[in-house]
């Protein structure tokens, strides 16, 4: 719907694309002529398309293909102009091992990864191929490491085509930031400056803004030109964003997004930059427009359809759904659609632009009190939890927020104040691991006196896993069951230790919210 809108502001005619499972979704009827395809991780079937409906080019939007180089040369295989970067670029930065081996030569610090004996814990498992979060599991100890291996691979394959991971250093509570970056085909790359996107869930922004309140000019100029190196030395075109951890002054490369982000409306607003219309014209082979300025602050929260207290995903139908008119909304759904189990279940972005950040966060925090959805689960209350949320508006975010602060829960009083902010660090111990979401579990009492309990789906999802059998004993916090939804896997895991009374599905079984899982007997 974003591509859409910066195609007809430019007198752009469109085409979408659509597999069975999401042909009745809001961008198949919106486009102006529409195409089914048999997936959207097919190459070959978005050539089809675009040659079955006469198109030029081809945008590839957010997820999915956007990164994949093969894809991006079978476009201009097939004499279609791609409107991202070149098929070298995309090699060199999509794949994160490359990227940070490059990135190492070009003098731009990046985190120790390789093999767990010499990284140590606690270390990160990530997807070599992609990212938003797939394919991407915390381990902080040995023995936790081959289910987070084989769990991620699953998630990289099935979100990304690509199996491959690799092992990282975990860097406990730092700061996420990323510079935006556009380079055309005359070797001009500017860096947009930065946008916070600390606060996340499941390794996926709930919350951003530009600018960051971690950073002052001469930090942003740093941050700005490591991004810069980095693009250049991989001959990069298009936009594209540098994401990196940020520990007081200490920042580290993380990786390269080879495509628009999701968080860029906050970037458009404070720059007066139209991304999407960029990258179109950079496609085109004209020089960049956009300059470097900020003007004001921006924030965006993303409202899902999850639970606004594990985060897990939910489905139904939007039977009432009402956004707010004082800010802008890029929304991929209107009121009656269904939210499936299939993919993201992203509804809209709400993005408020201020002179100060304070005005942004109370013009946010107003939208949020404005938009009401029915039919379906969201973290709208979490979202407006968040905005409100006295660290939040301190400027106190890590990628540890939610760890530190549990959703919804009771704010402190107020906030300390913090003499050590700069350079001092505390010495204080890790936080604990967030615990896998709990399923809904009844309690009753068994035959004999001992207690049972009967574990239901928390959420709608396919059984990709079953760990355990009949007669089983297990442990407090043991996985059970994995279910997979909207391609992230969540374990249901023992409220206690208990014996398996009984498994009420196999792997492959598609079950509902509620459905029964296991029974278990103390």
């Amino acid at each position: 719907m974003r591509v859409f809108r910066a195609c007809r502001d430019l007198g752009i005619a469109t085409v979408g694309v659509a597999p069975e499972d999401d042909a009745a979704s809001l961008h198949a009827r919106s486009a102006d002529e529409t195409v089914r395809i048999a997936s959207y991780l097919e190459r070959g079937e978005h050539v089809r398309a675009a040659r079955e409906a006469g198109a030029d080019a081809i945008h590839p939007g957010y997820g999915f293909l956007a990164e994949n180089a093969d894809f991006a040369q079978a476009v201009e295989a097939a004499g279609l102009t791609w409107i991202g970067p070149p098929p070298p670029a995309l090699r060199a930065g999509g794949d994160k091992l490359e990227a940070k081996r490059l990135a190492r030569e070009a003098g731009v610090p990046v985190v120790p990864e390789g093999e767990p004996g010499e990284i140590g814990y606690p270390l990160v498992v990530k997807a070599a191929a992609g990212g938003g979060g797939r394919g991407m599991r915390v381990v902080r100890e040995p023995r936790e490491l081959d289910d987070a291996l084989a769990a991620a691979k699953r998630e990289a394959r099935v979100a990304f085509g690509d199996e491959r991971v690799f092992c990282e250093r975990f860097v406990e509570r730092p700061r996420h930031v990323e510079i935006q970056l556009l380079g055309d085909s005359h070797g001009t790359i500017v860096a947009l400056g930065e946008r916070e996107c600390s606060v996340q869930r499941r390794h996926q922004k709930v919350l951003e803004e530009a600018p960051s309140p971690a950073l002052d000019p001469e930090l942003r100029a740093r941050m700005g030109d490591a991004a810069v190196a980095f693009a250049q030395a991989i001959g990069y075109r298009s936009a594209g964003t540098a994401e990196f951890m940020l520990d007081g002054r200490d920042f580290w490369f993380l990786e390269l997004n080879g495509r628009i982000q999701v968080e860029h409306p906050v970037t458009e607003l404070v720059s007066g930059a139209d991304l999407v219309a960029e990258q179109i014209r950079i496609a085109q082979g004209e020089p960049l427009r956009a300059e470097p300025r900020l003007v004001g602050h921006a924030v965006e929260v993303r409202l899902y359809a999850e639970d606004p207290r594990t985060f897990l995903p939910q489905t139904g139908r939007l039977e009432r759904l009402r956004l707010p008119s004082g800010v802008r909304v890029d929304a991929g759904v209107e009121e009656g659609d269904e939210v499936g189990t299939s993919y993201d279940p992203m509804i809209a972005k709400l993005i408020a632009h201020g002179s100060t950040r304070d005005d942004a966060l109370d013009r946010l925090a107003a939208a949020l009190a404005e938009t009401d959805v029915g039919g379906v689960v969201t973290n709208l209350p979490f979202l407006r939890w968040l905005v409100a949320h006295p660290a939040l508006r301190a400027g106190e975010t890590t990628t540890a927020f939610l760890t530190e602060h549990p959703p919804l829960s009771a704010p402190p009083l107020r906030l300390p104040d913090r003499p050590w902010r700069g350079g001092f660090r505390l010495n204080l111990p890790a936080p604990p691991p967030a615990p896998p979401p709990d399923p809904d579990t009844s309690r009753a009492a068994g035959a004999h006196g001992a207690e049972q309990s009967a574990l239901s789906a928390p959420m709608p999802g396919t059984v990709i896993r079953v760990l355990v059998a009949e007669g089983e004993r297990v442990q407090p916090r043991q996985p059970l069951v994995v279910l997979e939804a909207m391609k992230m896997e969540s374990p249901i895991v023992s409220p206690y230790e208990a014996v398996v009374r009984a498994v009420h599905v196999v792997e492959g079984d598609r079950v509902a919210g509620g459905t029964l899982l296991v029974e278990l007997e103390e």
